[in-house]
């Protein structure tokens, strides 16, 4: 995983740096200089033209300058102060105005058609939130230094940062609690079915789907099959179950039917509650009463977290659990859970819910975070706007339990299926992905993870596939991040 730091934790990092300022600043200048080699293909007969702020990001955007220049690029660097409101021609602008401490707005230049190169973050990017004001000059790529910042991941700043290496410089970030969610830590977590296997090894209960929204459940319980449940029992209360085939259906009547579900969960090794399984009042009722008595990993999704924001008492029923509890909400959600949304600042938010819950919460957006009840955070930036269709979440919670069920902590399988949810994305067409695709996809992806088959890689390939964020020159959408450049 690599470290994310917030500006106020990587200033005491610089300030207890055992090496001298010019030294990093040299090791900086250096890898900004190498990105842009190889943005630009070389640097004989190049022009670069640099903004230069009067900070360490202004020091470094000077150190690449001379670099490049000592390769054979024609270069400029024009100061913040000084600088004219329209930059001469040039092939790529380095932006080295202003770092992640910087708070205000600023008024770039007019820079035509050149390629931008970022140091540390687009200048104006908030460094904890992402918030950007208007006219940031959109980054084809960034680097930088010894972690990722959260403004690279969230808000405007996924989209501004393009693609984002991370230049090991000497600091040491291992003090940190948030980091970012790479493929090889998901193959890590992930763990296939032993040889020695049988169907109830992984077994998965799912109470979801009512009338009107047998989609949820079908999504739900198939998302689990495929993501390595070894049986699967689906109950969508008060009317028949729709499962595919190999999901086994349990009838349920429409009140009072927390007992039944109750007794043979012992059998499962996770309980998923909630996708479209409606809002009546009884419903809400006995999706509480479940929740309190499931004595298993429970992942609560949909109609199941309006059910904890709406009956009293249910944060107390959940917080005194014994087994794991996984919420997954989305905005809106979070809202009706906290009282408010989770504003700008998502990793807190995410801490925030999770520590008054005492729950694992995985907070739903563009960049997925994660975090636990000690405050510990994840982020997972793979997935892409294909996510954002009906159906989506309720593959995503159908994941997360199958993945409980195999026996992964309940922190590491919610960052693994935010993970393995948007790789299953990236695998598909930019354009008209439906969630029952990402069902179809999953059994690659987990193929990819385990060893066996094509390996699906959100962060290399893929990310070239994506979708562009409204520019019309060709540019990665994703951020990714290269922690040995």
């Amino acid at each position: 995983m690599i470290p994310i730091v917030t500006p106020a934790e990587m200033a005491d990092i610089d300030a207890g740096a055992a090496e001298p300022v010019d030294v990093l600043i040299g090791r900086a200048g250096s890898a900004v200089a190498r990105t842009a080699r190889s943005m630009l293909g070389g640097t004989y007969g190049r022009v670069v033209n640099v903004i230069a702020g009067p900070g360490n990001n202004g020091a470094d955007g000077r150190v690449a300058a001379e670099r490049l220049a000592a390769d054979g690029a024609y270069v400029r660097v024009f100061e913040v102060g000084s600088r004219p409101e329209r930059l001469p021609e040039c092939d790529l602008v380095i932006d080295a105005a202003y770092g992640t401490g910087f708070h205000g707005t600023w008024t770039p230049p007019v820079i035509g058609a050149a390629r931008v190169l970022a140091v540390d973050i687009p200048s104006g990017v908030d460094g904890l939130t992402g918030v950007a004001g208007s006219g940031v000059l959109a980054a084809e790529r960034t680097v930088t230094f010894a972690a990722m910042k959260p403004g690279l991941l969230l808000g405007d700043g996924l989209r501004l940062a393009g693609r984002v290496t991370v230049a090991d410089i000497g600091l040491d970030p291992s003090g940190t609690t948030a980091y970012m969610v790479e493929r090889a830590d998901v193959a890590r977590w992930y763990v296939p079915r032993p040889a020695d296997a049988h169907k109830w090894s992984r077994g998965v209960r799912v109470v979801a789907g009512s009338v009107g929204m047998t989609g949820a459940a079908t999504l739900c319980s198939s998302a689990a099959m495929r993501a390595g449940a070894g049986i699967v029992w689906l109950s969508s209360p008060g009317t028949d179950p729709a499962g595919p085939v190999e999901v086994v259906g349990r009838a349920l009547p429409p009140v009072g039917w927390g007992d039944a579900v109750v007794d043979d969960l012992d059998r499962f090794g996770a309980l998923v509650a909630g996708p479209g399984i409606g809002r009546g009042d009884a419903m809400l009722a006995g999706v509480v009463e479940l929740v309190r008595r499931s004595p298993v990993p429970t992942v609560i999704d949909g109609d199941g977290l309006f059910a904890l924001a709406e009956v009293n008492g249910a944060r107390d029923t959940v917080r005194g659990r014994v087994s794991p509890t996984v919420l997954t909400p989305h905005d809106g959600e979070y809202r009706s859970l906290m009282g408010d949304g989770p504003g700008a600042d998502r990793i807190e938010a995410a801490r925030r819910l999770a520590a008054e819950w005492s729950v694992v919460v995985l907070l739903k957006g563009p960049s997925t975070v994660i975090a636990d009840a000690q405050g510990r955070a994840r982020v997972v930036s793979d997935g892409d706007q294909r996510l954002a269709t009906a159906g989506s979440g309720d593959v995503l919670s159908g994941v997360i339990g199958a993945l409980l069920a195999a026996g992964l902590d309940p922190f590491d399988a919610a960052a693994a299926g935010a993970w393995i949810h948007g790789a299953a994305g990236n695998s598909r067409r930019a354009t008209g992905l439906v969630a029952g695709d990402l069902v179809d996809a999953l059994p690659t992806v987990l193929d990819g993870l385990a060893g066996f088959g094509t390996v699906v890689d959100s962060e290399q390939d893929l990310a070239h596939n994506r979708p562009q964020f409204g520019r019309s020159r060709s540019r990665t959408s994703r951020v990714g991040s290269d922690w040995r450049d």
